[in-house]
Parts: structure tokens; C-alpha cells; sequence
């Protein structure tokens, strides 16, 4: 793909995914914007065996966006960084087709393995703030990562994940909308918990009130017993 394609490509998704922009110009002043160009060279040099020059051409795009993608990570189509700051990409990370991140996303390794030691993200995935996914397996198509999340397994295609550890708390295996790509719209599994836990108390609680009931009633039978 040819470099002018390539960043009209890339204009055209920042501006379809971040209502704050209200111009194509303001889109080169746009942190994810900047990274990719620098990403895209970096990557060039990389697969081309120029580590110390792709790392070189890496760091000055972290420093100016706080936003750090290895060279050697391989990045889809479509894909779209929301303000970004400390945003962490390893080297071995894979990325698909229309992926968004937002800031404080973490796709790392364990620090323990070798070779293929990070994440590897399918198409149609989104990964909300200071989310961490660390490990060598896959997240799965049309997925989506809740904020704050650390994901340490690998993640069914249309699952939502929240938590720490994170946990799949819901699966439906379709491609999502963009509209419904957010953070918000997300199951909480603690209140889901706990209002679980509440109706089984007042369910005890009513079934105690039950036997006392009857316990009285017999009571109240066996005194009138006695007393005839």
C-alpha cells in the first residue's frame, strides 16, 4: 500500500472514531496519528534487520506521544489509539483488522516466556483504559476488554471481559457495531454478585421467619394441651 493511501486510510479512521476532531488537518496533530507514521517506518527497518534504526525511529515517536509500539509488532488495518498516553505494544504482539485502544493499554508479555510472548488481537477488538493484557495468547474476534481489566487468559471470540484477573461474563460470538464499541455499556460482575447474594438472604430470611412461625404455633398447641 503506498504511503499517501496509507495515511488517508488512517485520517479516515481517527475521524470516523473520535468525535473531537472537526477537521482532516487536526488529524496531524493527533497523538495516534503521529505514532503510526513513525510505526509504519520503524516496522520497515525492522523487518528489513535495521533493529538499532527502527528502534531509533520508535523511541522518537514514543517521546512525542507517550505512546510506545515496538517495531516488530504487526499491526492490521483500521486500527485507532484514543488519546494513547502510556499506551505499551510488545514486540511480538499481532494485531488485526479495525482494533481501538484507549489510553493505558498495556499488550505485553510475562517476562517469562520466549519467542511469541505477546498478545495476539483479533478483528473488530476493543481494549478499554488501563486495560493489561499480558501473555502470549489470543484475544478473539468482536471482542471487548472493560477498563482496568488484566487479562491473563486466552479470550473467546464475542466475549466481554472485566475484572482483575479478567473473566468472560458475557459471549455472543457476533461482530459489534461501532456504536457499540465504547467502555460503558459493560456487565458488572461484583454487582451482579452481590445482588445475587442479597436475594438469597431475604429468600433465607423469609423461609426463617417461616419455620419460626410454626415453631410458635406449635408451641402455642402444646401449652393448650397441657393445660386442658
Amino acid at each position: 500500500m503506498g504511503f499517501l493511501k496509507r495515511v488517508r486510510e488512517e485520517i479516515a479512521v481517527i475521524r470516523e472514531r473520535d468525535p473531537a476532531i472537526h477537521s482532516a488537518l487536526e488529524v496531524f496533530l493527533y497523538p495516534s496519528f503521529k505514532v503510526m507514521l513513525h510505526y509504519r517506518l520503524a516496522h520497515k527497518l525492522y523487518l528489513k534487520k535495521h533493529y538499532f534504526l527502527a528502534r531509533w525511529v520508535s523511541q522518537r515517536g514514543v517521546r512525542k506521544t507517550g505512546i510506545e509500539i515496538h517495531p516488530g509488532a504487526q499491526i492490521g488495518k483500521g486500527f485507532f489509539i484514543d488519546h494513547g498516553h502510556g499506551v505499551i505494544i510488545g514486540e511480538t504482539t499481532i494485531i488485526g483488522d479495525n482494533v481501538t485502544l484507549y489510553q493505558g493499554v498495556t499488550l505485553g508479555g510475562t517476562g517469562k516466556e520466549c519467542g511469541k510472548r505477546h498478545p495476539t488481537v483479533g478483528n473488530n477488538v476493543m481494549i478499554s483504559a488501563g486495560a493489561k493484557v499480558l501473555g502470549s495468547f489470543k484475544i478473539g474476534d468482536n471482542s471487548k476488554i472493560g477498563a482496568g481489566s488484566v487479562v491473563l487468559e486466552e479470550v473467546p471470540s464475542g466475549s466481554t471481559v472485566v475484572g482483575v484477573p479478567g473473566r468472560v461474563v458475557k459471549r455472543n460470538n457476533q461482530a459489534l457495531p461501532q456504536e457499540e464499541m465504547d467502555q460503558i455499556n459493560l456487565p458488572d460482575p461484583v454487582k451482579e454478585d452481590i445482588a445475587g447474594l442479597r436475594r438469597e438472604n431475604s429468600e433465607l430470611t423469609n423461609r426463617l421467619l417461616e419455620l419460626e412461625a410454626v415453631v410458635r404455633e406449635l408451641k402455642r398447641r402444646s401449652d393448650t394441651e397441657q393445660d386442658k
